[in-house]
């Protein structure tokens, strides 16, 4: 979590110092705190010179009141607080973040009505994660990646650099002061996922993406390395085949939590961890290449989901997998046309060297199926540019052979905002891989590209619960937000925690 933020959480009380962001609803409608502030009429005012409507999150700067010592009152619209989803509590975090990101200290006076309905528990609980859920916003949406930048102050911090000092102050504080950890936890996951996908690709080479998955045994992860050499014991042909061209060896990383009973079988997620993608001898065309430094979007997914899960305790048991090559057009690089055997037999004609992550996932789908015998598999990629073509850049494509586990990931997108949208598998776009010379080939032709790649990766997970989401639109270059502000976004982390904490925790 950023360590420019930080955050308590209090029951009551109006600050006398600081800013104070307080709400209004529906045509202009003042909460308690806001009538406080607006002793001298100052807040209905500006409200009426402004014709702000209270509505849509919006917000507007007060005159600080006269006969106070504080710096600034910012007014923010919330129709109806009681019909805000997770997400819209997300969104409205990060958007106080951003217009109180120059304050010192910033008290947001949450008393709004929640759910006036229900009883006083539930309201507070309810409270309590909307608390919470503002927090996270405000933090995902002041993620920055400036770490190259060189403009730094005489004690060595970014110029631009501010620390904010947050309270939430409202009905369910002292359970937020309880839940934030666990929700702080995944925010920190996404954080380190985006960061990974940053990266430049001469930073984080195979080598140092796994040193980096190494880093979590300090949250409790067991993790393992897989060199080259045991890559080649494992039979891994179809992985080294990308790699064989890079002067950067390859490297798997092989995570495990171990939250949930003993000797219960583990829920498995693997990630493609191309941490730069040439297209190999099918040489990629030179404008937007530098991108391809995120094409080990999905390995940072899983690595940033193992991060939440150990953060929070997750009590749950969780393999997480995520295989690491660079693929280059080197003298010893794989050709179109060359036939590799991958770890399950199974032969693969490379027709194009640009379609590797597949590659690179077979052999990993087919190690974590004989090795862990998991309840399912979940793999994790940006494999296609034919999945931004059919969802643009707002969803990502789902396959699944499991109608339950598919409807368990819809859902659980629909809550967090990391957005899905299930697509097709059947026999006829199957047919389309088969080879004249092996048996299959990576890619099908032009149409239905981003199928045919799920039913490649298909004919390694035999009758194992398995879902394949296509990253290549989401993961980085989504449109921006009021939590994501930046290039990479952390997709799928908070996705697959909210999976794993819906349905698999015990």
């Amino acid at each position: 979590m950023s360590d420019l933020l930080t955050f308590s959480f209090s029951r009551s009380g109006l600050p006398k110092k600081g800013t104070i962001v307080a709400f209004c609803g529906a045509k202009g409608a003042l909460s308690q705190s806001a009538s406080e502030l607006d002793a001298e009429g100052a807040i209905s005012k500006a409200i009426k010179a402004a014709e702000f409507k209270g509505s849509g999150m919006k917000h507007i700067d007060i005159w600080t009141p006269q006969g106070t010592a504080l710096d600034r009152v910012v007014l923010f619209g919330v129709e109806d607080a009681g019909a805000l989803s997770e997400r819209d509590w997300m969104e409205l975090g990060g958007k106080i973040g951003a217009a109180t990101s120059s304050a010192a200290r910033v008290s947001v006076m949450a008393d709004f009505p929640i759910a006036p309905k229900s009883s006083d528990n539930a309201q507070t609980d309810a409270a309590a994660k909307d608390l919470v859920g503002m927090a996270l916003g405000m933090t995902l949406g002041a993620y920055r990646f400036d770490r190259y930048k060189s403009s730094k102050d005489e004690k060595g911090k970014k110029k631009d650099d501010k620390s904010t000092k947050y309270t939430l102050v409202g009905k369910g504080a002292t359970a937020a002061r309880n839940l934030w950890p666990q929700t702080a936890g995944v925010g920190d996951g996404v954080m380190f996922a985006r960061d990974l996908v940053n990266e430049p690709a001469n930073v984080l080479t195979p080598a140092e993406f796994a040193d980096r998955a190494k880093d979590l045994e300090r949250l409790g992860v067991k993790v393992q390395l897989l060199g080259e050499a045991e890559l080649r014991r494992l039979k891994m042909g179809a992985l080294l085949g990308v790699s064989q061209g890079s002067e950067n060896p390859p490297r798997v990383a092989i995570m495990e939590w171990n939250g949930g009973k003993p000797k219960s079988a583990p829920i498995a997620f693997i990630g493609k961890g191309v941490t730069f993608d040439t297209g190999g001898i099918s040489l990629k065309p030179a404008g937007g290449m530098e991108d391809m430094k995120g094409d080990m979007g999905g390995a940072a997914a899983v690595a940033g989901l193992m991060h939440a899960l150990a953060a929070r305790k997750a009590r749950a048991n969780v393999i997480g997998i995520i295989g690491l090559v660079e693929n280059m057009p080197d003298g010893k690089a794989q050709r179109p046309g060359d036939v590799v055997t991958s770890m399950s037999g199974q032969t693969i004609e490379v027709i194009n060297t640009d379609a590797e992550g597949r590659l690179v996932l077979c052999d990993l789908l087919w190690h974590c199926k004989e090795k862990y015998n998991p309840k399912f598999m979940i793999n994790l990629a940006t494999l296609t540019g034919a999945i931004m073509v059919a969802l643009g850049h707002h969803r990502a494509g789902l396959f699944c052979n499991d109608d339950g586990l598919a409807g368990q990931i819809f859902a659980a997108g629909e809550v967090t905002g990391d957005l899905v949208w299930r697509m097709p598998l059947g026999k006829e776009y199957d047919k389309l891989i088969d080879s004249k010379v092996a048996d299959m080939k990576n890619v099908g032709g032009r149409m239905a590209g981003s199928v045919t790649a799920a039913q490649f990766l298909k004919r390694f997970v035999d009758d194992v619960p398995w879902a394949h989401l296509d990253i290549a639109g989401t993961a980085m270059g989504s449109p921006k937000s009021a939590i994501n502000t930046g290039w990479s976004s952390g997709f799928g982390v908070r996705l697959l925690d909210r999976l794993v904490k819906d349905n698999f925790e015990k």
